[in-house]
């Protein structure tokens, strides 16, 4: 597996400058100042199927290229690369078209709903030679990158076992999201687990538990709110992810433990919570057991490895150049706990640098694959699947 890396500062050194096409201004809105004050970006042109939010970006941004549909900026030659933030039973289709057209293409998660869509996107990748690039948030977190300071520094000592959880009520969503496979939607949990054990998984055993109104079975034939998994990974590690998305009583939450011979990382009861990092110290001589030093972290500001023009990104609107650490305090942070100027830097730079991305369709291939099958395997009441490989 390649290594993950937070982009770098450099520009483009006198290389002509990107033009990102952004699609979906929902959701999508978030990352349209970042795109638009990034240094290596010369142009953003933005698109939405509602043309009065669209309206509200193209006025603020001052962009004055208006498109009719996304098959129009497809056939755009000046249009570099597209991001992609748009319905989950559109990504197949849309990032496969991305491709094709000879554009680099980002896509908010999941990659695809099915192991044929995601290796449609494989194929349709290696075969225009562009870059594509999963656009997962929980990777570029603080809490994330904090962590894994800790495996890297070798803190945690050997890993051991590590979980994920994503709890969230999806009430009042639009209507493709009524009914929707847990797992299908599990890369917030399954991500940080392929990302820190440095290789990927191979087997999932899913289990899904608890019972739904019958009409939001109706849609997807789900019958389950939750679905909770085991994962075997290539290197032999275990990991274990439960994901709830209906009629289930729970506070929202993106979390992810891991278990090292020496140290842990728990995070979180609530989405808002600071993590809990317990060190073993060393053994007493004579006491049964080893004692343990708990701490709650207060998780840094990891914005030194992005340019200098979108780094106040990491913290919404309170961040102070001069103490980035100080910004987190006063403010909620930015988007996904300051992941989405990693995302938007990751992904150009990748495209400047001639490189991968991290989260490229091999490594979100099998993060997404194994939510498709963990579903699967829930179906056959816990029947193991193998996870097959992008």
């Amino acid at each position: 597996m390649h290594k993950l890396t937070t982009g770098r500062k450099g520009r483009t050194n006198g290389m002509k400058k990107l033009k990102i096409a952004l699609i979906g201004l929902g959701f999508g809105g978030c990352f349209a100042d970042i795109y638009h004050e990034h240094p290596d970006v010369g142009e953003l042109v933005v698109f939405d199927t509602d043309k009065a939010l669209e309206k509200v970006f193209r006025d603020k941004l001052g962009i004055t290229r208006q498109y009719d549909s996304l098959d129009e900026i497809l056939k755009d030659d000046t249009v570099d690369a597209v991001h992609l933030v748009t319905p989950i039973p559109l990504h197949e289709e849309q990032s496969v078209a991305v491709l094709e057209a000879g554009k680099h293409c980002a896509c908010t998660v999941p990659m695809a709903t099915t192991l044929e869509g995601i290796r449609k996107i494989t194929q349709a990748k290696r075969r225009s030679g562009k870059i594509y690039m999963m656009m997962e948030t929980t990777l570029y977190t603080y809490q994330f990158q904090y962590v894994r300071q800790m495996r890297d520094s070798g803190r945690l000592g050997r890993i051991q076992f590590m979980r994920g959880s994503h709890y969230q009520d999806m009430s009042n969503w639009p209507d493709y999201w009524m009914g929707l496979p847990p797992m299908h939607y599990g890369t917030h949990a399954i991500g940080p687990m392929v990302a820190l054990s440095g290789s990927r998984i191979k087997r999932v055993n899913c289990f899904g538990s608890g019972t739904m109104e019958p009409w939001l079975s109706e849609q997807y034939h789900n019958p389950f709110p939750v679905e909770s998994a085991l994962f075997e990974f290539e290197n032999g590690l275990k990991g274990e992810a439960t994901r709830s998305l209906f009629e289930t009583a729970r506070v929202y939450q993106e979390g992810f433990f891991v278990y090292g011979s020496d140290a842990c990382f728990e995070w979180g009861f609530a989405d808002e919570d600071d993590p809990y990092v317990t060190t073993l110290l060393p053994m007493e001589e004579g006491r049964r057991g080893r004692s343990a030093r708990v701490e709650v972290v207060q998780m840094p500001n990891f914005c030194a490895s992005l340019p200098e023009e979108i780094r106040h990104f990491t913290v919404g609107g309170n961040y102070d150049p001069l103490n980035p650490q100080e910004s987190l305090k006063v403010g909620a942070g930015g988007g996904h706990h300051g992941s989405h100027p990693h995302l938007v830097n990751e992904f150009v730079r990748s495209i400047v640098e001639k490189r991968k991305p991290y989260i490229d369709e091999v490594i979100g291939g099998n993060i997404t694959a194994a939510g498709v099958c963990a579903h699967e395997s829930a179906l056959r009441h816990g029947e193991a699947v193998m996870v097959p490989q992008f």
